[in-house]
């Protein structure tokens, strides 16, 4: 146990415009698991014309929507917003951006009847494809996790993302599409902000992610957090796991039922 009690606030951009695919058990699955180690768990809501406060938060969240939702967004977030979060994403600081959210961390989305602005935190660009990018997927990434660090979800974007040569991604397909189908590349990375396309939602199938948020939200070390029973979650993740058609070696203490 932590010898004090701690509470991680979340600041969660645009949740009534940027909400479909379920991404908000996102935000519930990191409620539950601070709860479940009596940890508090404050959320914030930013909408289109709130100002997001300097030293508010330990974690942003940013989801997916519509094309025309995420117009709004892109607008609201250009100013002040993009200078407060330009500035937590360059000290490494944690946040999870996820399909539309993720497009507006890069410099642009772009489409034949759509032009929407980024804030350039990261170095991306995104085109509006003709073609949907969907199905199960599954990721490698290079972050130490119990899966041999891959993440499994679900993708359904038209976007076609092209990350920039400074610019890492969150990891390599397994199976899937990925940022753009071609690329092999998924999401980015930078410090501890990710973006990524996994929908599913991303958190209760890659459990082990949600604990390196908080830990980075919080200043602790994994091993500081109080180990729960993930055995619900290791289920969901190799659910998620088997749909993309990727095998799980299991990891010491993870064995097959």
């Amino acid at each position: 146990m932590l010898s004090e009690r701690k509470r991680l606030r979340l600041a969660v951009l645009y949740p009534t415009l940027l909400n479909i695919y379920a991404d908000r058990g996102n935000i519930e699955f990191l409620r539950r698991r601070c709860e479940w180690r009596d940890l508090g768990f404050q959320v914030t809501a930013v909408g289109v014309g709130d100002k997001l406060v300097e030293g508010s938060f330990d974690l942003v969240y940013m989801g997916g929507g519509q094309d025309r939702d995420q117009v709004r967004c892109g607008e609201d977030l250009q100013g002040h917003k993009t200078a407060v979060l330009g500035d937590w994403i360059g000290q490494g600081n944690p946040l999870l951006a996820v399909c539309g959210g993720y497009q507006l961390l890069g410099k642009a989305y772009t489409g034949p009847d759509l032009s929407i602005p980024g804030i350039s935190a990261i170095d991306a660009t995104t085109s509006q494809g003709k073609t949907r990018l969907i199905g199960p997927i599954a990721i490698r990434t290079d972050l130490a996790g119990p899966t041999d660090g891959v993440l499994a979800g679900f993708e359904n974007h038209a976007g076609r993302t092209v990350l920039g040569s400074g610019t890492a991604p969150l990891g390599t397909v397994l199976k899937g599409h990925g940022n753009d189908g071609s690329s092999g590349l998924e999401g980015a990375r930078r410090g501890a902000t990710i973006g990524t396309y996994l929908h599913g939602p991303l958190l209760p199938k890659n459990w082990w992610l949600a604990d390196w948020l908080i830990a980075k939200s919080l200043g602790l070390e994994l091993e500081d957090l109080l180990q729960l029973d993930d055995a619900l979650e290791i289920a969901a993740h190799r659910v998620a796991r088997t749909a993309a058609g990727a095998e799980w070696a299991d990891a010491p203490g993870f064995e097959s039922n």
